[in-house]
């Protein structure tokens, strides 16, 4: 049971190759559209450090995301 599970997570690692990271990027551009102040912006990037907005949009990338994108070939947060 062990290899197994060690086997499907080094295949999972495998297809999750460098991708677009269309989740991170969206909340990214998000936060730099926010405001044209840079003391807002930069309030709005340390709240979604301190609640994980970047972490979970990154780990949805990683794992998930970029896996489609490339057995599928295209990214479906990219639409």
């Amino acid at each position: 049971m062990k290899k197994l599970i060690a086997s499907l997570a080094l295949g999972l690692a495998a297809t999750s190759c460098i991708g677009t990271n269309s989740a991170f990027n969206g909340v990214h551009d998000w936060n730099q559209g926010i405001s044209e102040d840079k003391w807002v912006q930069e309030a709005v990037h340390i709240g979604c450090l301190i609640v994980p907005v970047y972490q979970l949009a990154f780990l949805g990338d990683v794992v998930v995301f970029n896996s489609i994108e490339f057995w599928g070939g295209e990214n479906p947060v990219a639409k």
